[in-house]
């Protein structure tokens, strides 16, 4: 801790999505942002005219230059996809501790490795999964954590956008920095949100893709068996006219509908209400910082991290081999 008794944070990625992190952390009273890192001239002057305060950070354009010359307690990991392995891991090594943006990596074998570095570091490390902090989403998660629904037995999880066309020419549809398309980028957040609330573990994946005239998957249809024998389908639509996003839990006793952000429960007599005493929610940063001063539990953990892509890479290989994907648990 400094001697402001602030935790000290550097940012790993100044650009668009880091001015809001930026926003939050400062708000914080007990943390602030000391240093910035982003190979983007343009994306720091950005930052600082959304951030005044951001003008008093040193620069960096080498992350590890930053961690290794900052007095630091933690890092924000802001950058495309398939960098936050590596630099997940620098931070780790050097004792910090670390909230990394989504998809946590791009890989099944990448996510082990980093989870074995998480647990043998003993530092705190959280992915900013924000919909873990959504009021509805919490109350989906207590009420299918109570059991008063039952057993859970399907699934529908449907995300349309305009990801095609809003992305064009921008690092997301180039595969060695974004990985994957849409499925693995707000996709993510879609796949996420399904495993976190339910619990639920994916067995075998089938899916089919179309990256339309791009390097990357824009439509993606899934359908999905978990360990439990729920069965369910994700539906990622990245060529889209707007923004659209339906999720249900079909339970024994009744269903959850989550429609466009409207949150609807249905009980075992098929009587549907709107409930109205939601949890109080919360923000990744927030959440994070409490966690590191032991205020709060990590509800965004590598094993979330996991799961994703554990789905995502079998997704990926049934698209491509015409055939059911085992998802590998070893």
């Amino acid at each position: 801790m400094a001697s402001t008794d602030k935790i000290r944070v550097g940012f790993i990625g100044a650009g668009g999505i880091a001015r809001g992190h930026f926003r939050r952390i400062n708000d914080n009273p007990l943390a602030e942002v000391t240093a910035l890192c982003d190979i983007s001239d343009t994306s720091i002057a950005r930052m600082i005219e959304a951030n005044p305060d951001a003008a008093k950070c040193p620069v960096y354009y080498d992350w590890e230059e930053m961690l290794d010359k900052e007095q630091l307690d933690g890092v924000q990991i802001l950058t495309p996809h398939t960098l936050h392995f590596e630099e997940a891991m620098g931070a780790l090594d050097r004792g910090l501790h670390v909230l990394c943006e989504k998809p946590m990596v791009c890989q099944v074998d990448q996510a082990k490795t980093l989870m074995a570095k998480i647990e043998e570091s003993g530092k705190v490390f959280s992915l900013s999964y924000q919909r873990h902090q959504q009021a509805e989403f919490r109350y989906v998660k207590s009420v299918l954590d109570s059991g008063k629904m039952g057993d859970i037995h399907y699934i529908q999880a449907f995300q349309a956008q305009e990801w095609y066309r809003g992305t064009m020419g921008t690092w997301r549809q180039d595969p060695a920095l974004s990985g994957g398309g849409q499925i693995n980028d707000s996709g993510s957040h879609l796949v996420d949100i399904v495993f976190w609330t339910t619990g639920l573990v994916p067995e075998s994946v089938f899916a089919y893709m179309e990256n339309l005239d791009t390097q990357v998957d824009i439509l993606t249809a899934a359908s999905v068996r978990f360990t439990n024998g729920a069965v369910g389908t994700f539906s990622v639509i990245g060529h889209a006219t707007g923004w659209w996003e339906d999720i249900t839990w079909f339970c024994d006793k009744g269903a959850l509908y989550m429609r466009n952000g409207r949150l609807l429960e249905q009980n075992e007599k098929g009587e549907t209400t709107e409930p109205k005493d939601l949890p109080s929610g919360s923000d990744p940063d927030t959440k994070w910082i409490e966690t590191i001063l032991g205020k709060a539990e990590n509800e965004a953990t590598a094993l979330n991290g996991l799961r994703v892509i554990q789905f995502t890479e079998a997704a990926w290989v049934s698209a491509d081999t015409g055939q059911p994907s085992e998802v590998v648990f070893d």
